[in-house]
């Protein structure tokens, strides 16, 4: 009887053991490291290329950890974190100090880390002949000032992901809040505007750059054909350029913005080795890779010169 006792309990402790180190049960994130456990990060939509490659690189190279994306706009994730929902967030900006203000009266404390410079990128339907633009010129369609083509005469469908989201604060912020809404128009996400601007001659989209930009990505790929990027000059006077990491890089080109990860939760969590995953090599590599400026990592500048 004491013998099948033992048997029965070796039996059992093995098969804890074996499922404590099963990645796929709950079990195995029990004991939570920066490479081990579960978190979930709220992310803006606008990223979502990004992060959807980072997420699965970083599972790939600890299986034990788990990281669940849960993409919003960049105001619902925010309230997400004031809700006490979100421990992990990604934005495109950093906290403000009347909100950092806010959260430490709620004896919340959050850490920020700068890693990676995005991009506004405009886009068009392949057959317009529009498409070189300064930002005035944005601001004045934006702002219902103006509404027309020039070459074609045709008035412009101007379409964005969603309101509350990165692309429409930044769009709000680069017109001081005078941004008329009978000018511009939602649709449900990224993808959308993209498949909107296919389908309308007359449309132009304003998309997160990540969801164009990684030329190695079949999704991308798909994206691309279809649409036309368009180049944007600072005024007048200026040269025009296309979204391309070396000119977000140098700031010729001017519709740039940061990509912040700001986390909440402790340091020794899988949150925080996340977060530390992004900022360092490989994070930085694969934020390269996409075609986006890393914010700790060198860019190399080829310049081609004719003969």
């Amino acid at each position: 009887m004491i013998k099948i006792l033992f048997v029965t309990n070796l039996v059992v402790c093995l098969f804890v053991i074996s499922a404590c180190n099963h990645p796929q049960n709950p079990l195995a994130y029990q004991t939570e490291t920066h490479s081990r456990g579960k978190a979930i990060v709220y992310i803006e939509e606008a990223f979502k290329p990004l992060f959807n490659t980072a997420i699965s690189t970083f599972e790939g190279q600890y299986p034990k950890a788990k990281i669940i994306p849960n993409y919003h706009t960049e105001n619902d994730i925010l309230q997400a974190m004031y809700d006490r929902k979100a421990k992990t967030i990604v934005i495109s900006r950093d906290l403000e100090e009347k909100e950092r203000k806010y959260l430490r009266s709620n004896k919340i404390e959050v850490r920020s880390e700068k890693v990676a410079v995005d991009a506004i990128a405009l886009i068009v339907h392949p057959s317009n002949k529009d498409t070189l633009i300064t930002v005035n010129e944005l601001k004045a369609l934006l702002t219902g000032k103006n509404s027309q083509w020039k070459t074609s005469g045709n008035e412009i469908k101007v379409v964005y992901d969603k309101p509350n989201s990165a692309n429409f604060n930044y769009l709000t912020k680069l017109c001081g809040d005078q941004a008329n809404n009978k000018a511009i128009f939602a649709a449900k996400s990224n993808e959308e505007v993209i498949n909107f601007v296919k389908k309308n001659p007359n449309a132009m989209g304003i998309i997160g750059l990540n969801w164009i930009s990684d030329d190695d990505d079949f999704d991308t790929q798909d994206f691309l054909e279809g649409i036309k990027v368009m180049g944007v000059a600072k005024d007048k006077n200026s040269a025009y350029f296309q979204p391309y990491n070396g000119f977000m890089y140098t700031h010729e080109y001017p519709l740039t913005r940061d990509i912040w990860m700001i986390n909440k939760g402790r340091r020794s969590g899988l949150h925080a080795g996340f977060v530390l995953f992004m900022k360092n090599e490989i994070g930085q590599t694969i934020i390269q890779q996409a075609g986006l400026v890393p914010a700790n990592s060198p860019v190399r500048l080829i310049q081609f010169t004719g003969q």
